[in-house]
């Protein structure tokens, strides 16, 4: 390689690299934990009767007639993927004879919903409504935190919230770095792959974790990079073809994506002659479809005469990897009015979703392939602290101007602080929210980002980044040791009962706080046995 292309990807690699560098192990740490989401919500819960929960829509819907009169609505079930609930979207009624002339305007979740409509979480075991505010637990936090959610609150918008839009860009700057470091180590790619040499002096042990892990999990990181392009900034991907191709229609569009579905159903004002059984119904199509779950149930006109029903399922990713299907069907005839299977007519479109969601998520090989991603991701934090170390220990020479050298050791101290911080500020909201007596959005909000505040400024005024690890492991290694016996001392759910009652959510993320709590011990050994000195204002980067 010439000295002119080599020059190009290092100050491309280095420069993409170090400005997306924290955000970036945000995003792989809250997203690697976000391969258990379900597993953190049931170990959050307390839930061990596991995925063996049946979903009675017969009881929801007697339930919602004791409070409002159902004639005329619209119901729409977003089903979870874990079969434990669903978020349920109640329109007012047609029949303006019911439905109140003049909605209110209120905020309940996420939407806005007029005075007569509802839109709450449901779950099936404890068969109680809550807002989505009420109902957000740890696993739901992890989830959006890793594509930056939070950061929504933020009032700016360019077509998108600011936090999805920020995850968009450090994606698409994540894309630059791994193939201009891809380019970088290609010439030695062979010879250094299996190079680490823990003894030697502290820039070459951060230039061989860099470079060994980061080649190994290339792959991994090279397709979280571009799926998850294209999951957050579809918005923009997809605007320039509803211009050209669909006339500025955009909705029609997702719609023909399958990301919406458009059930215009006139009223008629005549009730329906006959009892609808909507768990029946299900359990039909679920049997029909076997092999498949039901994702999403849309209710148009409940009670009337022109009532119509759409199921729309997925194929189990572990038994058949794209497809998607739906069926259509009038009650009061019975008639089908139209159909797709999702086990027997995948088209192009499902082949292209399906294979993006999937390998993004991971859900196609049940727990190893997570437990694999997982560590893969944890990797990618790794890459992204050495890269940093990296950065810091190149510039820590005596030809450089002081004021630089201040100022890149501050830059570092902040970003390995903030960083480091995430693992026991994390097993720290685990454990505290067994003693929380009520857990909602704003709480959990509030013990996570407050304590990585108050961690982050004491590991930054240590201003040494060997003590900076060294007490983050400590920490980590504390804390994640005490979320299993945390969870054992306050539900009396110990790793032996939740493996033997099948609780296997509970025993997965109980196990994981060990083996992490365990993993950090024996660093910290290793650490504080080997560690040399690291003075970087000083000029002695060895």
């Amino acid at each position: 390689m010439d000295q002119r292309k080599y020059n190009i990807y290092f100050h491309t690699h280095t420069i993409s690299g170090i400005i997306i560098a924290a955000l970036l192990y945000v995003i792989f740490f809250a997203g690697s934990f976000s391969f258990f989401k379900d597993s953190i919500s049931a170990w959050q819960k307390a839930e061990t009767h596991g995925e063996n929960v049946s979903a009675d829509y017969n009881y929801l819907i007697d339930s919602l007639s004791k409070t409002y009169n159902l004639q005329g609505r619209d119901f729409d079930f977003y089903l979870l993927n874990s079969g434990q609930g669903a978020y349920i979207n109640m329109s007012a009624s047609k029949d303006t004879t019911i439905s109140k002339p003049a909605p209110i305007e209120a905020k309940r979740g996420r939407r806005q919903q007029s005075g007569d409509s509802a839109y709450f979480l449901y779950y099936f075991a404890s068969k109680k409504p809550t807002s989505y505010a009420e109902g957000y637990d740890m696993g739901e936090f992890l989830y959006r935190l890793h594509f930056l959610a939070p950061l929504n609150q933020i009032p700016i918008r360019l077509g998108t919230p600011f936090g999805y839009l920020l995850a968009g860009i450090v994606s698409f700057l994540f894309l630059f770095a791994l193939i201009t470091g891809l380019l970088l180590h290609w010439d030695k790619i062979k010879t250094n792959f299996f190079l680490f040499r823990p003894w030697s002096k502290w820039k070459t042990v951060w230039t061989d974790m860099h470079t060994v892990l980061g080649v190994i999990g290339f792959p991994f990181q090279l397709l979280f990079a571009v799926t998850g392009v294209i999951l957050i900034t579809n918005f923009v991907l997809t605007t320039p073809f509803s211009h050209f191709l669909y006339e500025g229609k955009q909705e029609q569009l997702f719609e023909d994506l399958q990301y919406n579905r458009t059930i215009e159903v006139p009223y008629s004002y005549q009730a329906l002659d006959k009892e609808f059984d909507m768990n029946a119904y299900v359990a039909e199509w679920q049997q029909t479809w076997e092999g498949s779950r039901i994702a999403r149930i849309h209710i148009r006109n409940f009670q009337d005469q022109n009532m119509q029903v759409v199921l729309e399922a997925k194929p189990n990713a572990e038994q058949r990897f794209a497809g998607s299907g739906f069926v259509k069907q009038n009650i009061a005839t019975g008639e089908v009015l139209q159909s797709k299977s999702p086990v027997d007519e995948a088209n192009y479109v499902d082949g292209v979703r399906s294979l993006i969601y999937h390998l993004h998520f991971g859900d196609f090989g049940g727990t190893p392939l997570r437990l694999v991603f997982f560590v893969l991701g944890l990797m990618g934090c790794a890459v992204i602290i050495s890269g940093i170390m990296i950065w810091l220990v190149a510039r820590n020479k005596n030809n450089v101007p002081l004021y630089k050298r201040r100022f890149n050791f501050w830059a570092s101290n902040v970003f390995l602080s903030a960083c480091l911080a995430m693992l026991p500020v994390t097993a720290f909201t685990f454990i505290m929210l067994k003693f929380l007596p009520s857990i909602s959005q704003a709480i959990v909000y509030r013990v996570y980002f407050y304590s990585w505040l108050v961690l982050s400024i004491y590991l930054i005024a240590l201003r040494n980044p060997s003590k900076v690890n060294l007490h983050t492991l400590i920490l980590s290694a504390i804390t994640c040791l005490l979320v299993p016996l945390v969870n054992g001392f306050t539900t009396g759910l110990w790793l032996w009962k939740t493996k033997q009652m099948g609780a296997n959510g509970i025993f997965l993320i109980d196990m994981l706080f060990l083996l992490l709590g365990i993993a950090s011990i024996i660093a910290c050994w290793k650490v504080n046995k080997q560690a040399k000195p690291f003075q970087v204002l000083l000029g002695k980067g060895k």
